[in-house]
């Protein structure tokens, strides 16, 4: 079983129940779903782009992610409708909390002068999305075999009604917010 759903079940659903005063610890918010996407723009001129980031997400997700198309065609971009422009990846139960781990403990803390992540970046219910510059702060990957650096953005889906309630799940379980 995965460690931080231990913590979830021992630690923060009764942190959350004395905070928001829930009656049943079904109300509890917890995360849902974890979605990581890679905008691979370059895969437009050429194809071993998007095949090093499918390689790259595959070792940092530990699924095969998805090759996702363009859905409008963009001139300037030189971009048709159909083209393939990005990979994502969405992680549920065990690999979802096995992907928040690694990213809590081992990713964030080499992302280079890092003073914390936004916590205004909410949507209104309760979700969070941030970004990351590189792949190459997750220790799978291997500096030595990245063709290019590769941003990706990351999104929790949780079950809160509000972004207080939501930054605080994702603090108890770890998350480094600024102040």
């Amino acid at each position: 079983m995965a460690r931080l759903r231990d913590i979830y079940r021992s630690k923060i659903v009764p942190g959350m129940q004395e905070r928001f005063e829930y009656k049943s610890i079904m109300a509890v918010p917890k995360v849902v779903k974890v979605v990581v996407s890679m905008g691979v723009g370059k895969a437009v001129a050429d194809k071993k782009f998007l095949d090093s980031a499918v390689r790259d997400m595959t070792v940092i997700a530990g699924q095969k992610p998805l090759v996702c198309a363009a859905k409008k065609s963009v001139s300037n971009f030189k971009l048709r409708e159909g083209m393939e422009t990005g990979v994502k990846v969405t992680l549920r139960r065990d690999r979802m909390y096995e992907f928040m781990d690694r990213l809590i403990n081992l990713a964030i803390p080499r992302v280079k002068d890092f003073r914390g992540l936004n916590p205004n970046s909410f949507d209104g219910q309760g979700n969070y999305s941030m970004g990351l510059q590189e792949q190459s702060v997750f220790p799978e990957i291997d500096p030595g075999r990245i063709e290019n650096t590769q941003g990706m953005n990351i999104t929790f889906v949780t079950t809160a009604c509000s972004d207080d309630e939501g930054r605080e799940l994702l603090r108890l379980f770890g998350m480094p917010f600024r102040e």
